[in-house]
């Protein structure tokens, strides 16, 4: 069974390479857009499309990741907090790095191009738009609005996987407001969070001049920001759950969300730094998990809500 552990211990290996387990952040935003868009089918838009929605998440994510680890790779090597991660300590190479990244990505559009036309032109843009965000650090202060609209790309891109376009018309509200709030209120979620995270690299980042909203406005005035942030990030869901014309299950998931976030600002300002790695995994992912629960919940079981038509 030697080579059934070594199969484990490799693909464990290339997981943590693109930190695999960090796919709960956007996948439950994804899938609430996507059983929002297929509401009329209680939620669930087909076993084939859902499929399509789960590979093209995890392969853009993937190649968005490798590129990532790829052109901080030098950075990294600096950084004594990241100095061991697997290109700067060695355990994976620079040629094998670069082809998961393009096969993951040619792996993305093919999967795009199997759910429809739109998804197949905008598959392209997208993979542009995950990637680029790496290379922002090195020029703008405003590196983790350009990640929140990466990840805001998830829910978006599960609505077209559903719809195949933005309708507004009959019904804009039903066709492209609700996955644009939706989007919207996850690039505030990011935004606060990454400061929090960013929070860790703070004097490295200012020795390496690296930009992020933390080195330009201090860790003080960046935590008041991030706790802005997830407040507008909470009343953009609130406003989602009413335009949805959810019910009971949604707002005391919502309820819940707002706890974890207060929690989180907390542990952010109360802790040392290690707490950071607390409230910007568990919670965070905690708090997407609860939102597709109660979403699902909510179009799955209507009679605790109630549909738009």
């Amino acid at each position: 069974m030697k080579w059934l552990s070594g199969l484990i211990r490799e693909i464990g290996k290339w997981a943590g390479f693109v930190k695999l387990s960090h796919t709960v952040f956007a996948l439950p935003f994804a899938l609430a857009s996507m059983v929002t868009a297929a509401r009329a089918s209680f939620g669930w838009p087909g076993r084939r499309v859902f499929l399509l929605v789960l590979f093209c998440m995890v392969t853009a994510r993937t190649c968005a990741m490798a590129f990532n680890r790829i052109v901080d790779r030098n950075f990294d090597k600096a950084n004594p907090r990241t100095a061991r991660r697997h290109l700067p300590a060695g355990a994976i190479g620079l040629a094998s790095a670069w082809t998961l990244c393009l096969a993951s990505g040619a792996l993305f559009i093919l999967g795009s191009s199997l759910l429809n036309r739109a998804c197949f032109l905008l598959a392209p843009v997208a993979l542009v738009v995950v990637c680029f965000y790496s290379l922002t650090k090195r020029f703008t202060d405003f590196s983790h609005v350009f990640l929140g609209v990466a990840l805001a790309l998830a829910p978006v891109g599960a609505w077209l996987a559903v719809r195949g376009n933005f309708s507004y018309w009959p019904d804009p509200l039903d066709g492209a407001i609700l996955p644009t709030i939706l989007a919207t209120a996850v690039v505030f979620w990011l935004v606060g969070f990454d400061m929090i995270y960013a929070l860790q690299d703070y004097e490295f980042d200012r020795e390496h001049r690296l930009h992020s909203l933390v080195v330009r406005w201090g860790p003080d005035n960046a935590l008041k920001a991030a706790f802005l942030s997830h407040l507008l990030m909470w009343v953009l869901l609130f406003l989602f759950g009413l335009l949805s014309r959810f019910r009971v299950a949604y707002f005391c998931g919502l309820v819940i969300i707002l706890l974890c976030l207060l929690l989180e600002h907390w542990l952010a300002r109360r802790r040392s730094l290690n707490w950071i790695q607390n409230a910007f995994f568990r919670l965070n992912a905690l708090i997407s998990v609860i939102f597709l629960i109660v979403t699902t919940t909510e179009i799955m079981f209507p009679r605790y809500g109630q549909p738009l038509h």
